[in-house]
């Protein structure tokens, strides 16, 4: 059993199975000496139903994850090089995607006993649009093992807010005139250079807070584990108190015996000296009569 394989079968399950299965296996390390896989393998949480319904469609639908895959790829691509027709275009095959993404994800949740509901739709559709939007979120959907769902950034990596409004039009008319001269042309050059600086920079601030929010939902879910190991160790807790109760009882009782057997050998010690006293008193009768006759 390696963790590859445990993690493989954990995140296949359904997600009332994940618990029971997960703690099993890490039992089964642990009895095999292997105290690191063990700790990994009880440390995995189980998914939401957010999560668990994209893992689903990731595994049961890999033709249309790839088909997400290589969208994302040509939109931030076409964002890098602030291609709007590009944009337009694959932007309209994206919310037809994500659409029909989501919905097949609710068909596989359903059939496989949970239906989804609204919230649980929504999240699945963030999760998708963040795997558009960035190439780790993409990998990380992609490999079906989501605990929870991924957060989708406020506006496309990449893009500055003006030129999202810009592209979303169609292109707008050259204006009648002269050409533009050299310097123009240097200028608009400087500009673009600018405003794909000011894109890098968006894109790494949507990058640090979608890290920030997963590392906010790993901090809360930290502490649910935190609070179910401490109710766990309260029972604990209560168990040794109950089992040491118990041994005191059974200690008690047991000197009690110890007790009720001394009194008992003291009390058959008397009556065999009683006994041997009658005995010899009888010899000592005996032998009077013999001489009197």
């Amino acid at each position: 059993m390696d963790l590859e394989s445990v993690v493989d079968e954990l995140f296949r399950l359904r997600p009332e199975e994940f618990t029971a299965v997960r703690d099993r296996r890490a039992a089964e390390a642990l009895r095999a000496g292997d105290r690191e896989l063990a700790r990994y393998v009880k440390a995995l949480r189980r998914p939401t139903l957010a999560a668990w319904a994209s893992n689903l469609l990731v595994r049961e639908r890999p033709d249309e994850a790839e088909a997400l895959t290589a969208l994302g790829e040509g939109l931030r691509e076409a964002h890098r090089k602030l291609d709007g027709r590009q944009l337009r275009e694959l932007g309209r095959r994206q919310r037809v995607l994500v659409a029909a993404l989501s919905r097949q994800a609710g068909e596989l949740a359903a059939e496989a006993g949970h239906p989804v509901g609204e919230d649980v739709r929504r999240e699945v559709e963030d999760t998708l649009h963040a795997a558009l939007a960035d190439a780790a979120a993409a990998r990380e959907w992609a490999a079906g093992r989501l605990a929870r769902p991924l957060a989708a950034a406020a506006g496309f990596p990449g893009l500055a807010p003006d030129a999202a409004a810009r592209l979303a039009a169609p292109p707008a008319p050259a204006p009648p005139g002269p050409a533009h001269d050299g310097a123009a042309g240097v200028t608009d050059l400087a500009q673009a250079r600018e405003k794909r600086r000011a894109a890098q920079r968006h894109e790494e601030r949507d990058r640090a807070q979608r890290q920030a929010e997963r590392a906010t939902r790993d901090l809360r879910a930290c502490e649910e584990d935190l609070a179910r190991l401490h109710d766990e160790a309260g029972r604990a807790e209560r168990d040794v108190r109950d089992a040491q109760r118990r041994l005191d009882e059974l200690t008690t009782a047991l000197q009690a015996a110890r007790d009720s057997e001394r009194d008992v050998q003291r009390r058959l010690r008397e009556v065999e000296e009683v006994v041997r006293a009658a005995r010899q008193a009888a010899r000592e009768a005996e032998t009077k009569a013999d001489r009197l006759t």
